[in-house]
C-alpha cells in the first residue's frame, strides 16, 4: 500500500481490527443490482440463488468483492433506498425452489407456471412477481412444516427488537388496504398497547406468515454468504441512510424521526432544483437517549450477511438537507437548510455516530461521500480508517487545473469507481455529459441574473452535440472573457457561471488525453476507450476498486444502442424505469463470455488479484 495509508496507520485507527480481518489487501470488486440478473431458473427477478452464480463470476474474473444494493423490503416505488423497514428483507428475492416444501407436486407445477408468466431477459422487471411469489408462499406456509422448526423460533427470539413490530405493521397495512400507517385509526396509528395485543391475537397466523417469510430470506442469504466465503469473495452490503416515512421503523419509533421535515439535497450541476427524497431525517438526540439501540440492532442484523458495509450518503450523519414537509413538491430541494443549523456541531455529531457504529460491528465500513462534502467529514473518515468514494468523472482538480487526477493522486483510503447506481454508466456519461452543463440549472441561473437564455443559448452551446438536456460548449467559447461578454454582466456577478465553464469546457478533450489513447478524439465510446478508463480506476492508489457490472460488460459489446438507456436510477425522478433494469445476458451466458478473460487480465495487471 502507499505510505500514506500503511498497514500500521490502518491498524491504529478505530477500523483497525476490521482491516486486519480483511488482510489489508488492495482489492477489485463489482457492484451488481440483484434485481438485474437472471438465470435459467429465475422467476421474474434475480433471486438469492442467483447470488451463487454471481460469486462464481467474481471468482472467475478476479473480483474479490461483490457489492450489492440494499435488499431491504421495498415499498410501492420499488426503490431499494426507500424501504419499509431498516431490517426486513425483500420477499421478491426468495428462491422458491430452494424451499423444501416446494417439492410438493402441486407447488412445483405452480412455480413452473409462474416462470412462464414472468419470463426473464426483458428490458425491465415486472414487479408484480412479488405479489405472485407471496401468493404461492402462503400456499406453502399452509402445508405447516416450516413454522414448527426450532430454527424458526430461534430466529424470532434473536430478532425480537424488530420482527414482531414489522409483522404487525405488514398485517395492519393489508388490513387497511395499503394505507400508510399515519392514516390508520388512532388506536393503531398511535400504538395503543391493548388494541395491538387484541389485533395480534386475532391475526396471529397472518403475523406468523410474515415472520416465516423473513426467516426464509434470512436463511437463503446466509447460505449465499457462506458460498461466497468458500470462494474467497467478500460481500459488501449497503446501509441506506434513511427509511420511508411509511415504514415499520417510523411507526414503531416516531420519536426517532423529525416528521415535520423531509430529507433531500440542495441544487447542484446535475439536479437544478436539488432533490426531495421524501424520507424523514433522524432525531439523533432521541436515538442517543436510547443508547443508539436502533442503530446497533441494524448493524447486528446486517453483519449476518455482509463483510463490508457501504454507508449511503455518509455526510447525512454529520448534517442533512432538511426541507419543511409542507413545502411545495414543485420546488424539490430548493427551500431547505442543513440540520444541525450550527456548522460547529457537524463534526461532533458525525464522529459520535460513526464511532458507535465501529464499536458495534465487525464489518469494515465504507462511505459514500460524494457531492459537496464539508472538510470535517473527510477528516473524520480518514481519522477513523473509513474509505470514501472516488468516482472518476469527479476525481479532478476543481480549483486550479480543472482536469482529471492521475491514478496515483486518488485517495489511498477510498473506493475507486467509474460510475454509481445514481449516475449514468461511464459510456453514457462520456458520450452525453462530459463537457456539458445541465440545461435546467443553466436556465435557472440565467433567470436569477435576468439573462435571457433564448438569446445566449446558440452563442454558447453546440446543438449538434447537446443531448438529454445537457448543453455542450461551442469550441469558440475558449476564454472566460468570451463567456462574460456573451452573458452581458459584470464578471463578479457571474462567478458560478465561470466555475461551471472552467470545469466543463473541453472536458471531453481533457479526458481523451487523460486516457492516453493515440489518434484524434472519438465522440462515441467503444471497448478500447472503456478499457483505458477501467485501467485508470484499477491502477489508482485507492485501496479498493469496485466497478459497475454495466461498465465491465460494455467491454464485451453486450449493450447495444445509446448507453443512456441503460441507467439504474435517475435521482429526483419517479418513473417505471428506475430500479428495473435487466442485464441483456443470462448468468449462464455471462459465465461463458470471452469478456471475462479481459476483465481478469485488467485486474491481474493492476495487482488486485
Amino acid at each position: 500500500m502507499p505510505e500514506s495509508i500503511s498497514s500500521e496507520y490502518l491498524s491504529a485507527t478505530a477500523s483497525g481490527s476490521k482491516w486486519e480481518r480483511l488482510k489489508m489487501l488492495k482489492r477489485a470488486g463489482v457492484s451488481i443490482p440483484l434485481f438485474s440478473v437472471y438465470s435459467k431458473n429465475t422467476l421474474g427477478i434475480g433471486d438469492l440463488e442467483d447470488l451463487k452464480a454471481i460469486v462464481d463470476w467474481c471468482s472467475q474474473t478476479g473480483n474479490s468483492i461483490l457489492q450489492l444494493m440494499p435488499i431491504n423490503e421495498m415499498g410501492v416505488l420499488f426503490c431499494p433506498y426507500d424501504s419499509i423497514s431498516s431490517f426486513s428483507l425483500e420477499p421478491a428475492y426468495l428462491y422458491l425452489r430452494g424451499i423444501p416444501q416446494a417439492k410438493n407436486r402441486k407447488i412445483a407445477l405452480q412455480i413452473d407456471k409462474l416462470k412462464n408468466s414472468f419470463p426473464c431477459g426483458r428490458a425491465s422487471i415486472d414487479f408484480n412477481i412479488k405479489k405472485e411469489k407471496l401468493r404461492l408462499l402462503r400456499e406453502i406456509y399452509r402445508l405447516g412444516i416450516g413454522p414448527k422448526l426450532p430454527e424458526f423460533n430461534k430466529f424470532k427470539e434473536e430478532n425480537a427488537y424488530w420482527l414482531l413490530d414489522f409483522s404487525l405493521y405488514k398485517v395492519l397495512k393489508e388490513y387497511y388496504k395499503g394505507l400508510p400507517w399515519y392514516d390508520w385509526e388512532e388506536k393503531f396509528r398511535d400504538r395503543h398497547e391493548a388494541m395491538l395485543q387484541d389485533f395480534q391475537e386475532e391475526h396471529k397466523e397472518e403475523i406468523s406468515f410474515v415472520e416465516w417469510v423473513q426467516w426464509l430470506i434470512f436463511t437463503q442469504l446466509k447460505e449465499a454468504k457462506k458460498y461466497a466465503k468458500d470462494k474467497g469473495v467478500l460481500i459488501k452490503g449497503d446501509l441506506p441512510i434513511l427509511v420511508s416515512r411509511d415504514s415499520a421503523d417510523v411507526w414503531q419509533h416516531p420519536e426517532f424521526f423529525k416528521l415535520d421535515f423531509v430529507a433531500g439535497a440542495p441544487s447542484d450541476m446535475y439536479c437544478a432544483k436539488g432533490q426531495r427524497w421524501g424520507m424523514p431525517p433522524y432525531n439523533w438526540q432521541r436515538i442517543a437517549q436510547d443508547g443508539y439501540k436502533f442503530l446497533k440492532e441494524r448493524l447486528r442484523f446486517a453483519q449476518e450477511f455482509y463483510d463490508i458495509l457501504r454507508i449511503d450518503h455518509v455526510v447525512g450523519l454529520f448534517r442533512i438537507w432538511s426541507i419543511p414537509y409542507q413545502e411545495s413538491l414543485e420546488s424539490k430541494g430548493l427551500n431547505g437548510f442543513f440540520e444541525p443549523r450550527d456548522e460547529k456541531l457537524w463534526g461532533e455529531q458525525g464522529k459520535k455516530i460513526l464511532s458507535v457504529m465501529l464499536d458495534n460491528t465487525n464489518m469494515l465500513l465504507c462511505a459514500e461521500d460524494l457531492g459537496v462534502i464539508p472538510q470535517v467529514c473527510k477528516d473524520t473518515l480518514k481519522e477513523l480508517g473509513i474509505p470514501g468514494s472516488d468516482v472518476q468523472r469527479w476525481t479532478k482538480d476543481w480549483k486550479v487545473k480543472h482536469d482529471f487526477l492521475a491514478p496515483k493522486e486518488y485517495r489511498p483510503l477510498s473506493v475507486a469507481m467509474l460510475s454509481t447506481h445514481d449516475t449514468t454508466n461511464w459510456p453514457a456519461w462520456r458520450e452525453n455529459e462530459a463537457g456539458t452543463v445541465d440545461e435546467a440549472l443553466f436556465i435557472r441561473k440565467c433567470n436569477d441574473r435576468k439573462i435571457y437564455y433564448s438569446q445566449v443559448k446558440d452563442k454558447l452551446f453546440n446543438p449538434a452535440l447537446s443531448f438529454h438536456a445537457r448543453l455542450r460548449w461551442l469550441k469558440s467559447i475558449d476564454s472566460v472573457d468570451k463567456l462574460v461578454s456573451i452573458l452581458g454582466k459584470k464578471k463578479e456577478e457571474l462567478m458560478d457561471f465561470i466555475e461551471m465553464y472552467e470545469n466543463s469546457y473541453q472536458e471531453k478533450e481533457k479526458l481523451w488525453l487523460h486516457l492516453g489513447i493515440n489518434g484524434p478524439m472519438r465522440e462515441k465510446c467503444d471497448p478500447e476507450i472503456l478499457h483505458a478508463a477501467l485501467k485508470i480506476s484499477l491502477d489508482s492508489s485507492s485501496v479498493f476498486c469496485i466497478n459497475s457490472i454495466i461498465d465491465y460488460l460494455y467491454l464485451g459489446g453486450i449493450f447495444k444502442g445509446d448507453p443512456y438507456q441503460y441507467r439504474i436510477n435517475t435521482p429526483g425522478t419517479i418513473n417505471s424505469k428506475n430500479w428495473s433494469l435487466t442485464l441483456p445476458i443470462s448468468l449462464e451466458e455471462l459465465l461463458r463470455h470471452t469478456v471475462n478473460k479481459e476483465i481478469r487480465s485488467l485486474i491481474t495487471e493492476s495487482g488486485r488479484i
